[in-house]
């Protein structure tokens, strides 16, 4: 137990979580904890440093990925296509919860996929659908589960979009450390784990299907108004033209995607016919770009900065006296291991807050477990993948949680923890708990 606790991974990775939980910027804990590692295991600080950077360029993609659909989500946002297609959608809801919750999950699963905006749609959309919300006595944090489902459920499942990126990171990552695995071959296990969030979307819908009163008050919302027309005007008005091209862009970027499974390319094939067609003016684009940097860059450097201290992990020379300082702790009892790995991954993630992120550290500490305990391929794509969406659903600083909350908080009366953290924990978490430890026994 000792040799296990004192561990000099152990210890950064501890001191990863505490920095986290004490809310010092996710970035700078990781640069903090990867030289308490490099230092612990015996390596300078300038060659400590040498593997953070060294190891920052195996997510480049990823981060340029994430920079580029920041730059998209700008662009589609200008133009009002967003807006305008939750109008066309909201005037089919009439009074019903089922038809609105259906709504939010599948511009959650839009905005995953093919208008990959990511979580730039809830602040934009959703202040101004709280009104309707609040007539139908909507619990918004049924609302916080549906769009955390859509969001989850999408980028764990299918390799398009968001999930292009993150079934990428996890190829890399486990091939980096010795478990091969080609990216269009990450969804036939992650599937099941999509599964887990259709599981927990229900019953958060049986827990809080119960009417909920919210004070009745004016919402302000960028996009309010066209929204407002297109769900109460009977067709509402029709397209604009910049909105019919940003649409052949956004398919454009899907196709490309697909044809070259490249995202980076996908998003600059969609950003030049944006300039071609007119939807961006050249003059314009480096404040869209600047723009899509400020939504999508903090990621991008959570992404880089945990590449770069699973690197430093993996160079410590320390991972296998951890596995072995575990298994003399816990046996070697498959359940009991991958109990204990995926609990673990789980506070890991909910320390950086980003899913994405976290993989990295994962895959460097759970590869290796997984070579020595013998889980397969599959098992373990279960076990890194569960542990890090379980993470990102309970985290006050995920994505999955933030973006709830900044649209349905617009008037003050969804708190962040109470209404979007710990509803998803009770629902998302819990079966994505049950679904990774079975997955990683039948797989």
């Amino acid at each position: 137990m000792i040799a296990l606790l004192t561990n000099p991974i152990m210890i950064a990775v501890i001191v990863m979580l505490v920095l986290c939980f004490v809310k010092v910027n996710v970035v700078f804990s990781l640069v903090i904890s990867s030289l308490i590692g490099g230092l612990l295991s015996g390596m300078s600080v300038s060659d400590t440093m040498g593997l953070f950077t060294e190891g920052m360029a195996g997510n480049g993609e990823a981060a340029l990925s994430y920079v580029l659909l920041g730059a998209v989500a700008v662009t589609i946002e200008r133009c009002g296509l967003t807006a305008k297609l939750s109008g066309k959608m909201g005037g089919i809801i009439k009074g019903s919860k089922m038809k609105l919750l259906a709504i939010l999950i599948f511009m959650s699963f839009l905005s995953q996929t093919f208008i990959p905006i990511h979580i730039a749609f809830m602040p934009m959309i959703i202040p101004a659908m709280l009104v309707l919300m609040n007539q139908m006595k909507l619990d918004r944090r049924l609302a916080s589960c549906a769009l955390a489902f859509g969001l989850k459920g999408t980028w764990v499942t299918f390799p398009i979009g968001f999930g292009l990126i993150f079934h990428t990171i996890v190829s890399q990552n486990m091939t980096k450390f010795g478990m091969p695995i080609a990216v269009m071959d990450v969804w036939h296990y992650t599937w099941f784990l999509g599964l887990s969030t259709v599981v927990g979307f229900i019953v958060a819908y049986f827990l809080y299907r119960k009417p909920r009163e919210y004070v009745m008050e004016g919402i302000g919302g960028v996009q309010e108004e066209i929204v407002a027309e297109d769900t109460n005007t009977e067709g509402g008005k029709p397209l604009m033209k910049t909105q019919w091209a940003t649409m052949i862009s956004v398919i454009l970027i899907v196709v490309v995607q697909l044809a070259f499974d490249s995202m980076i390319l996908g998003a600059l094939a969609g950003l030049l016919l944006f300039l071609l067609l007119g939807v961006v003016k050249m003059k314009d684009m480096g404040d869209v770009v600047d723009q899509g940097i400020s939504i999508m860059g903090f990621m991008a450097f959570v992404m880089l900065t945990a590449a770069g201290f699973s690197n430093v992990l993996s160079s410590s020379g320390q991972i296998d006296a951890l596995v072995q300082s575990t298994i003399s702790v816990v046996g070697t009892n498959k359940l009991v291991i991958a109990i204990v790995l995926i609990l673990v991954g789980l506070v890991l993630t909910i320390g950086t807050g980003s899913s994405f992120g976290t993989v990295p550290i994962l895959a460097a500490l759970y590869v290796p477990f997984a070579q020595v305990i013998g889980f397969s391929v599959g098992a373990t794509v279960i076990l890194i993948v569960g542990a890090a969406t379980m993470g990102e659903a309970g985290s006050p600083a995920s994505d999955s949680t933030l973006g709830p909350t900044a649209g349905l908080n617009a008037d003050g009366q969804h708190d962040h923890i109470q209404d979007s953290c710990i509803p998803q924990i009770i629902t998302l978490v819990s079966s994505a708990l049950v679904f990774g430890i079975v997955g990683a026994m039948i797989f």
